[in-house]
């Protein structure tokens, strides 16, 4: 890899050099082509002889050429209560890799790179007395996840890989060590804003040195000024609320959705106790730490703007309160926009050319619409994604509906059902419309019980099915009928299932 420092150079005072820890016998667990392709590195295979040198660099046992080593420090509102001092307890940033320019979206005047990391690379000063390890299974879940969203064309760090090894850790009871290679374009968080703007070690001067590295790090466009930052501040919300309503439109609940897991950059970070739908539940808990259901799956929306609420209030210093409401304010319509877009392509809702009061009016009616059908959905406890899948299959000009089968209330289903037909209108091309229905709804996505069988697999030494899960997970839209199984609804030992935040 190439590296570039920047963030190492340039923040003096936003992070600690620390070194990570080997892990004992490293190998392979989990490896993603697409993500190495965006910085250009290979491995090799380990078939008995020495493992090779990528191996024994990111699993710590040897050292990267040109890395720094370091964990970022900052602050957070965790379940709504505000932790003055987290920073990376488990996770050894290496530096910037230079992005391979034939897979950067980035302009040719412009240098793409990705933070590298090492998630479970041992203790930091952050650690609050942890050991700084990652389990195995947080690890996997980790790569699956953040693999899946990416296939899914959802904003999102990326995972290189996962290191094994026989490292004993505890947690509820022993496991053994894994370290997750994190990818990601910044790590930078809400939670780095707030530390700076609450701390003795802050202020406005490091607020300002960090808006000024972020603008010129990650959008060059905007000028390093008061003009600049009210900008930058209204594009974050912009890009958090269409995260979100990527999130509410797949049926990804992120279970932890604390200030200091939320990303500037609006990608979906820090995977621990998330989960995709299996039966739509808009109150859907998948955290176990969150009895309450305060990051539970319907409240994802309103969470995103509390806070990006505490975020404009880290930057209350540097932007007038005038402004960053003006900023604020924005979130609702952005989010609600993305949310419509996605879903009409979901259900095959087409808009026609309206004026300005029409579009407002047609959103509104169209968002009962959509609403009416999540409460069918509840009501008869149908499968989120199977249920918009078989729109692949439905005859939209028959009167009886081919996703109907398990309905209980039939008679509302039917009602319903007449009124999506009549928004749908007449459809020239029955089979085209089929098609541009599986091209956007999933067919398979990472539900719990895959993910956890596969584990399960992986802990008793066989990798194979996280290999084969990942696989599967990076063409979700195709019908790979030799995986029909894995699009199945959950057995009865994995419907529902609620995860720990431990790792």
């Amino acid at each position: 890899m190439q590296f570039k420092q920047d963030y190492f150079e340039q923040l003096e005072g936003f992070y600690s050099q620390v070194y990570p820890l080997p892990i004992s016998q490293p190998h392979w667990l989990a490896w993603s082509d697409d993500a190495a392709e965006l910085i250009g590195v290979e491995r090799k295979l380990n078939n008995g002889d020495t493992p090779d040198e990528l191996l024994m660099q990111l699993s710590a046992n040897h050292a990267m050429p040109g890395a720094s080593y370091y964990a970022q420090v900052y602050s957070g509102h965790q379940f709504g209560g505000y932790s003055p001092r987290l920073g990376d307890g488990r996770s050894i940033i290496l530096g910037e890799a230079i992005a391979d320019p034939r897979y950067s979206s980035e302009p040719l005047n412009k240098t793409s790179t990705w933070d590298v990391a090492l998630k479970g690379a041992g203790p930091t000063p952050y650690s609050r007395s942890g050991d700084g390890r990652a389990v195995m299974r947080s690890a996997v879940r980790e790569f699956l996840a953040s693999e899946a969203l990416a296939a899914l064309s959802i904003p999102t760090t990326r995972a290189l890989a996962v290191i094994g090894s026989d490292l004993p850790v505890w947690r509820e009871s022993q496991e053994t060590a894994a370290i997750t290679v994190r990818l990601a374009k910044s790590h930078i968080r809400f939670g780095h804003f707030e530390y700076f703007c609450h701390s003795e070690q802050g202020g406005k001067d490091k607020l300002i040195q960090l808006l000024n590295f972020t603008i010129k790090q990650h959008y060059p466009h905007l000028t390093q000024d008061y003009q600049g930052y009210k900008a930058w501040f209204t594009q974050v919300v912009k890009d958090t609320a269409i995260l979100i309503g990527h999130w509410q439109a797949v049926g990804f609940a992120h279970g932890v959705l604390n200030t200091d897991n939320m990303s500037i950059l609006g990608d979906s970070f820090d995977f621990g106790p998330f989960a995709f739908l299996d039966t739509f539940k808009e109150d859907f808990i998948c955290n176990h730490s969150d009895p309450q259901g305060r990051y539970a799956f319907g409240q994802q929306p309103g969470v995103g703007l509390w806070n990006l609420q505490r975020l404009a209030q880290a930057l209350a210093p540097v932007i007038e309160s005038d402004d960053l409401v003006a900023a604020l304010n924005t979130y609702q319509a952005e989010l609600v926009k993305q949310y419509l877009l996605l879903m009409r392509a979901k259900m095959g809702i087409s808009m026609r050319a309206l004026t300005a009061i029409e579009s407002q009016e047609q959103d509104k009616t169209d968002l009962d619409f959509i609403g009416r059908f999540c409460h069918v959905l509840q009501h008869n406890k149908l499968d989120y994604t199977n249920t918009f899948r078989a729109l692949g299959q439905l005859d939209i000009s028959s009167t009886k509906a081919n996703i109907a089968d398990e309905i209980i209330d039939r008679p509302k289903f039917d009602e319903w059902y007449k009124t999506y037909q009549k928004r749908v209108g007449n459809v020239a091309d029955i089979a085209q419309w089929q098609a541009d229905r599986n091209s956007v709804n999933p067919k398979y996505v990472l539900r719990n019980y895959l993910a956890q069988e596969a584990i399960v697999a992986a802990e008793e030494g066989d990798n194979s099915k996280v290999v084969e899960l990942h696989q599967l997970l990076t063409q979700p839209y195709a019908e790979q009928t030799e995986f029909e199984h894995y699009a199945n609804r959950p057995p009865q030992w994995g419907q529902g299932l609620i995860m720990s935040c431990s790792s």
